[in-house]
């Protein structure tokens, strides 16, 4: 049986998912009820994505576990061949990491020298049940989902990656946020040994990286924490072991090598936006209507791309994934809340 919705975010079943946890769209625009479950693969993507030509890594036994028990699947791109699969080595070899430099390949140089394992998040702020988790006892609780989205990039060029992850609602919720917890902030790793971008002189950033979310767009259903892509796990020059993923909003919001969850009550003052404010915004929701100060929004260049296949696209509002979050914004003046 095939459930068709004619909308970008048409949900299908899938015969990886238990028939018990099939997702109605009513159900996925429910928010928190429907988080434990995922969205099953359309027909113009397999079921069965080959990623055989993926590198082997190193990951824990832990992870391999979590990997191969991986049962829900979820996409939005609805176009099967302008939002076609990146080949992994693009997706992986060109990429914003400043941590390891700022030349879009040195993340991929440089970042095998960062040690994941073993690896442990703080949850804390305005919570009652906090305190340092290893990465391991975070992930346990949750079933990993894959989900196939958009990534656009501030500087207007964009991919389509397979992330493997868990919802960041799950692990919000246990924390058990206090009436104080309007926002969720976020920190990148300290350690200039092993990240040579934060001892380099050059750098403009004071670290550690942080970024933040409203509460209610790190509870949305869409927002992931992830470990792995591709069916293997995260790469040291994607943000390994462990990084956000808000496929509606720039690239730079999604931080990597994440070390810190803290519920706070005011709005964080985000890294980019402390920076240079009039071009980074908090909120940073994609928007072809909304120019950066030094380029346009209105499209983007999707990768890989040559000098005689420039591969220009549209830019769509929220990515492509206004019918999921535009409800959050009502009423909001995107162009002062960019």
């Amino acid at each position: 049986m095939l459930i068709k919705i004619a909308k970008p975010s048409d949900l299908h079943e899938s015969d990886v998912t238990p028939e018990s946890i099939y997702l109605s769209r009513r159900r996925f625009m429910g928010g928190i009820a429907g988080l434990g479950a995922g969205l099953a693969l359309p027909g113009n993507v397999s079921a069965n994505a080959d990623y055989s030509d993926v590198p082997e890594g190193n990951a824990p036994a832990w992870l391999e576990e979590k990997i191969s028990d991986t049962q829900w699947r979820a996409i939005t791109p609805s176009d099967p061949e302008q939002d076609a699969l990146t080949p992994f080595d693009d997706a992986s070899g060109y990429n914003n990491f400043f941590e390891f430099g700022t030349d879009k390949r040195d993340p991929a140089r440089h970042a095998d020298s960062l040690e994941t394992q073993p690896w442990s998040v703080v949850v804390d702020g305005e919570v009652n049940n906090g305190g340092r988790i290893a990465l391991e006892d975070l992930a346990r609780p949750s079933q990993f989902e894959e989900r196939i989205y958009r990534l656009r990039c501030v500087e207007a060029w964009s991919m389509v990656i397979p992330w493997l992850g868990i919802p960041l609602a799950e692990v919000i919720k246990r924390a058990d946020p206090t009436s104080k917890a309007n926002y969720v902030r976020f920190e990148t790793l300290v350690d200039p040994e092993q990240m040579r971008g934060q001892r380099s002189s050059f750098s403009i950033i004071d670290w550690p990286y942080v970024e933040g979310l409203r509460l209610d767009e790190a509870m949305h259903p869409l927002t992931l924490l992830a470990m792995g892509m591709y069916g293997r796990e995260l790469p040291n020059q994607n943000g390994a072991p462990l990084r956000l993923v808000v496929p509606w909003k720039y690239g730079f919001k999604s931080i990597k090598s994440i070390v810190r969850i803290s519920l706070v009550e005011e709005q964080p003052m985000n890294t980019w936006q402390q920076i240079a404010p009039d071009e980074y915004g908090f909120y940073a929701n994609v928007n072809p209507d909304v120019d950066h100060p030094r380029w346009s929004q209105a499209t983007e260049r999707r990768l890989p791309n040559t000098l005689f296949r420039p591969n220009i696209i549209e830019t769509q509002l929220f990515n492509g994934y206004a019918d999921e979050v535009a409800s959050l914004y009502a009423g909001l003046d995107l162009r002062t809340h960019y």
